[in-house]
């Protein structure tokens, strides 16, 4: 069974944006696997009701083999892509304030958005590349893993080392700046460089 860890707070901009501390170690979160839903220019549901619900999209990393300490992250990961973690963002708010996970605001069902996997080119590589994501034609993110907090090798340790990683596991490596609020009808399209990976339209249910 897949396992989907989420990095938060991993670009120093978006930690700010939201008045959050800047982590001194990975901070992670999961999400269900029923959160899981492909973005391949399908019409996707999303909860409605709730206050704002906010994109974050990012670099989705594949795991291709179970992880042993001392791995490198070009051993162990196979396939990337770019997805969407979708927050209900005043639900998390309360979450915080009261000193409660947030499986809430983070693991409703399709609240895991993945574009089309791509082979992996090594941590280095993709170093070069920003990735996108469009809503309604304007991009409305635009980020590069090398200003990250955490490399992708530091991620890799951690949750190798303290949670445990085998293959199939998808790792949700944190957002850029630049999130912001997923509306009824929107389209949503992500893009490594040049190159779309994804896309969906969304339903708000309950609007």
């Amino acid at each position: 069974m897949t396992n989907i860890y989420c990095v938060g707070r991993n670009y120093a901009l978006h930690a700010k944006e939201l008045q959050n501390d800047i982590p001194t170690a990975p901070f992670l979160f999961l999400k269900p696997t029923h959160a899981l839903v492909c973005g391949d220019d399908r019409e996707i549901v999303l909860p409605g009701g709730k206050g704002d619900l906010h994109y974050e999209a990012e670099l989705v990393i594949h795991i291709g083999k179970e992880y042993e300490k001392g791995m490198t992250v070009d051993e162990v990961v196979d396939q990337m892509t770019i997805g969407i973690d979708f927050t209900l963002r005043d639900v998390q708010t309360e979450c915080k304030k009261q000193g409660k996970p947030w499986l809430q605001a983070k693991g409703f069902k399709n609240s895991a958005l993945v574009g089309s996997f791509i082979p992996f080119p090594g941590e280095e590589e993709c170093k070069k590349t920003f990735f996108s994501l469009e809503k309604n034609d304007q991009t409305v993110q635009n980020g590069c893993i090398k200003n990250m907090i955490f490399t992708l090798q530091e991620i890799i340790d951690f949750t190798g080392l303290h949670y445990g990683i085998g293959r199939g596991d998808l790792i949700f490596t944190g957002t850029p700046e630049g999130v912001g609020a997923v509306q009824n009808g929107d389209t949503l399209r992500l893009f490594w460089g040049d190159q779309e990976l994804g896309s969906s339209h969304v339903r708000v249910k309950g609007e």
